[in-house]
């Protein structure tokens, strides 16, 4: 039984063929193999990989845009390989999606640490990215709420309690979250 699923992204197809070994003799599954950017992420979209490994210089592309575009899309971490140290790489690495950087040839005493470690980061950041929005989305609806409450105790003399009682009956009644009915009473109150 296979575990995680990878995309191997470089252009030397015995390289790939050296890393899918060593990945599959450790419970991997490549899911894919490309050899220029576009196939890359047309790949990524299409296999949906745990992790992404990728040459730092793909063929079709200009620096990291293509972990850039991985990023936007929250596709997989990816993990950089290349035959070079090269510091401006590195450097454009750091404000990307990329969450390893290996030097060629890699081994497995590098190279499994790094992806666990990328795939672990990944699963943080996706976390704290889902709990952000849904932070942000409770934010907004309180700001409703309160702005509603506001306009009662303006418009129709309640108190702070009363208004959101108020509130509260409107949104039982009509089996309705308490942020619509907010909007709702907003939009009523606010043309009059």
């Amino acid at each position: 039984m296979f575990g995680k699923r990878v995309l191997l992204a470089d252009p030397d197809q015995d390289y790939r063929k050296r890393l899918k070994d060593l990945l599959t003799q450790h419970g991997y599954l490549v899911a894919a193999e490309t050899e220029d950017s576009q196939s890359t992420l047309q790949a990524a979209f299409q296999t949906e990989p745990d992790i992404i490994i990728m040459e730092a210089k793909l063929p079709g592309s200009k620096g990291l845009e293509i972990a850039r575009v991985i990023e936007e899309h929250h596709l997989a971490p990816v993990v950089l390989i290349t035959s070079q140290n090269d510091r401006d790489i590195i450097e454009e690495a750091k404000f990307s999606a990329v969450l390893g950087y290996l030097l060629k040839p890699v081994d497995e005493t590098s190279l499994i640490p790094t992806l666990e470690m990328a795939m672990g980061i990944f699963k943080r950041l996706t976390r704290l990215s889902k709990e952000n929005k849904s932070l942000k989305k409770e934010l907004e609806e309180r700001k409703l709420i309160e702005k509603a409450k506001c306009l009662l105790i303006e418009k129709k003399g309640f108190s702070e309690a009363t208004a959101h009682r108020h509130l509260q009956k409107l949104s039982m009644d009509r089996c309705c979250s308490l942020a619509k009915i907010a909007q709702l009473v907003i939009n009523s109150l606010s043309k009059g």
